[in-house]
């Protein structure tokens, strides 16, 4: 598809026209979308909103949101003997209390760079003398990748694969958000990648119930404005509806066979959130029936007492609280080079975004 309309920009200078005919005197918009954070970021988006509109990054970030709890557990795996940790690239920086999966590497630990699930099965396959442990996070865009997993494995026999799930889903961190009254959030930016997966459908509570209005957007510069503008739109009209601007990419009822592989693998379950605490039902966990793949139960891991570290802010900048900058140490003790916190580890993180972008 050719995508250079999306980057037009006339097409830009339009849009940003219609935000600024429509906009009220004050509006937070948040996005929570880790790939909307560097989009804005990037394209500089929030140096062309009118006065009073603010553009707020939310728990978007999947590495962000992972609590130290569930790093430290990753950890505890990782020095079992035996043991192999197959993780996607960002989280062997994600410092947790005392150590890093970058530091067990070091130290003689046993951890393995994949891009997918699917290349952690193969792991397995490949050495049937190790346990492969797939560190299981993100949100519902690669939930379906993992249960796919699990149930191969399971088709297969395999008795060295397992999945530590730390996976959530989106719906229930908003809930939260927009029923904080100290955040003051007026309307979403609802993420692409989630929604190609569940659709339309789960947002319906944020206008229903709260009278927030929502919109899922792609990810070209275009693409977010349009959502901007029509989120404007909707405030000028005193409206709260959940529309989709990135028709291209989302389909109203979403992905159903995305979705039922999720059900068929894992049930939901309260889940702890960095910065936003436990929330009820926004986590997974393995169905009894493929219980042999819970890394967790196999290993039963000494986890070391969880402690935050001190004076990070990535907690308030997830809520949308403040922005990255405004932490005290953004740019001082806390770079790419040398993260204190998750949100400047991941390439989606806002903290990451805003230091290389801003």
């Amino acid at each position: 598809m050719d995508l250079s309309s999306f980057k037009d920009p006339e097409l830009a200078r339009g849009l940003i026209h219609s935000i600024e005919k429509w906009a009220p005197e004050h509006a937070t918009l948040m996005e929570v979308c880790g790939t909307h954070t560097v989009a804005i970021a990037r394209n500089g988006l929030r140096t062309m909103m009118p006065e009073g509109v603010r553009l707020a990054s939310g728990p978007g970030c999947p590495v962000c949101v992972t609590s130290n709890k569930d790093i430290d557990t990753v950890i505890a795996l990782s020095r079992v003997p035996g043991v192999t940790i197959a993780t996607f690239g960002d989280m062997t920086r994600v410092p947790g209390s005392t150590s890093s999966l970058l530091k067990e590497q070091a130290g003689g630990r046993s951890v393995s760079i994949v891009y997918s699930p699917l290349d952690a099965l193969k792991l397995a396959q490949e050495n049937p003398d190790q346990q492969i442990v797939f560190v299981g996070v993100g949100f519902e865009t690669t939930t379906p990748l993992v249960a796919m997993a699990i149930k191969r494995a399971k088709a297969l026999g395999l008795k060295n694969f397992s999945v530590f799930v730390a996976h959530k889903n989106m719906p229930g961190a908003l809930e939260t958000i927009v029923s904080d009254p100290s955040l003051r959030i007026d309307a979403l930016i609802l993420p692409g990648h989630v929604s190609t997966i569940i659709g339309m459908k789960p947002y319906e509570f944020l206008a229903k119930k709260y009278g927030i209005p929502g919109v899922i957007t792609g990810f070209e510069a275009v693409d977010v404005l349009q959502g901007v503008a029509m989120i404007m739109r909707q405030l000028h009209e005193g409206r709260a509806e959940i529309e989709i601007a990135y028709t291209r990419g989302v389909a109203p009822e979403g992905n159903q066979v995305a979705v039922a592989a999720i059900n068929e693998v894992f049930h939901t379950v309260d889940a702890t959130w960095r910065g936003l605490g436990v929330i009820p039902g926004s986590g997974y966990a393995i169905r009894p029936e493929f219980a042999e793949f819970d890394a967790f139960q196999r290993f039963e891991p000494a986890v070391e007492p969880t402690q935050e570290p001190k004076g990070c802010r990535c907690g308030d900048v997830l809520r949308g609280m403040m922005a990255p900058n405004e932490c005290p140490l953004f740019r001082k003790v806390c770079t790419p080079e040398n993260p204190v916190g998750p949100c400047m580890v991941s390439s989606e993180g806002s903290c990451a975004a805003y230091f290389r972008y801003l």
